[in-house]
This record gives C-alpha cells, structure tokens and sequence, in this order.
C-alpha cells in the first residue's frame, strides 16, 4: 500500500524559522521512514507570499489531491501546531472533505493535546532556562480566541507548581497578555527580564512584537518599566526534545487502528 506523511505547519517567511519547522518535519518523517514526506501550510497568506518568491508549498487540500492523483492510498496528516485551536479544527475538517479518496486517512495530534505533553513541554522549557538570580523568563506564546488558550495559563500553573515561578507566560493573541506578566514581575521585584519565543518558529512574533526595537515590542515596553531585557530568538523547533515529543505522538497514533 502506497503511503505517505503529510507535514502540516502554519507557515512563515523567514528563512531562519523555516529551518525550524523543517527539523520538526525530519524528525517527524524519521518516525515514520516508510512513509513520503510532504508539507503543507495552512495560512493562505504565507503560502501566497512564498509563491512571489517563486516557492510553491501545498495547501492541506493540495498536498491531498496531489497525493490522490499519484494513487497513494494510506495517508497520515501530522500538525506541527501547538494546539486544538482554530488551525487544528480547520485542518481537520479539510481531512474530512477528503476522506472518501483514500483507502484511510487519520490526523494526528498537535503538540499539546494533553496534560502529560503539558508538562512534558514544560520540563522541556525549564531546562532550557535554568534558573538565575534575579532573572525572569517571559515566554511569549501565540495565544488564540479558541478554547484551546487555556493551555496558556495551564503551562502557568504547571511551572509554578514545578518550582518555577521565574518563568512567566504571556501571549501576544490570548491571555494571559502582557499586562499580566508586567504585574507579576512587578510582585517577584526582578531587575533582569529573558525573553524567549513559546513557538514551534521565531518568525514575525519573535522577531516583531516581542524583542523588536518598536514602541509597541514587549522587550521596549519591559526595558521602559526599567528592566534590562536580553532575548532567545530561536524557536522551540529547533530543540531535539521538543522534536522528540512530535517524534513520539507519531509513532503511538501510527500504531492505533
């Protein structure tokens, strides 16, 4: 039976995030060797802007027809989303449309689908930040308008419940949201703040609304309340244990019938 790993990733345009979401794709088609790797994202504008540049990257419908007109028969469609949000339903439902073209056609898990991968992500994040005297770690999540933005203040919870109250999670889209974070540091009486992205990618969002030199950049708005502020611009992608969490859904959900 022709089979294959449909990569699905929300996108960006820039190359050093790129290189992020294509160390989760290796890792991914790793774990699953007998399968043909294809990618796929979901946002309609990164894909456009892509084609300008003369690259064309695969829709989620795309990369299925494709796969459909070459006869592949069994084919998985693995999210490198963090969440069950608004992306996660939207690919699902575009699976759906097209499960009647293959002999079967499952969807994965995103990254955080459950409270073990809360706290496994978690562990991940708190070892990458030791902590350190008089020094907060501010993660910037994406947030959303889904349901699913509970995972924001869950990871919270899960880090102060850890010992590790020095990290702080806020999203630039959701809530918490920045003014929350600014009052908890202003309780914790730090005089450093560490930023680093709580994303697959350091694309826009990193680069942009959390450590850019803007009026409206986290990392100016922190460095105004009379912090000195210092940044990770590098995504989680591009950390192995986080590549070995995607790794691991994988392999259990390609075992399931």
């Amino acid at each position: 039976m022709n089979q294959a790993l449909i990569c699905v990733s929300f996108g960006t345009t820039v190359p050093a995030a790129r290189q992020e979401i294509e160390a989760v794709e290796r890792a991914l088609s790793a774990a699953a060797p007998d399968r043909k790797m294809v990618r796929a994202f979901t946002s309609g504008m990164i894909r456009r802007i892509l084609k300008e540049r003369g690259e064309t990257v695969y829709s989620l419908p795309e990369a299925l027809e494709a796969l459909r007109q070459e006869g592949t028969e069994d084919v998985f469609v693995q999210p490198t989303h963090f969440l069950c949000g608004i992306e996660y339903d939207k690919l699902r439902a575009e699976a759906g449309a097209a499960r009647q073209n293959f002999a079967r056609l499952r969807v994965g898990r995103p990254l955080l689908a459950s409270t073990r991968d809360l706290r496994a992500l978690a562990e991940t994040v708190a070892a990458l930040y030791p902590a350190r005297q008089d020094v907060a770690v501010v993660l910037m999540g994406h947030g959303s308008a889904h349901f699913a933005n509970v995972v924001y203040p869950a990871l919270q919870t899960i880090f102060e419940l850890g010992g590790r109250p020095d990290i702080r999670v806020g999203t630039v889209e959701g809530w918490p949201a920045l003014a929350e974070v600014r009052r908890s540091l202003e309780q914790m009486r730090v005089r450093r703040v560490h930023l680093a992205p709580l994303m697959l990618v350091a694309g826009d969002h990193a680069r942009n609304d959390m450590a850019g030199e803007g009026p409206d950049s986290w990392k100016t708005i922190l460095e105004q309340d009379g912090y000195a502020v210092t940044a990770t611009l590098e995504g989680l992608g591009r950390c192995e244990a986080v590549q070995a969490l995607y790794a691991a859904h994988l392999r259990e959900d390609l075992t399931r019938d």
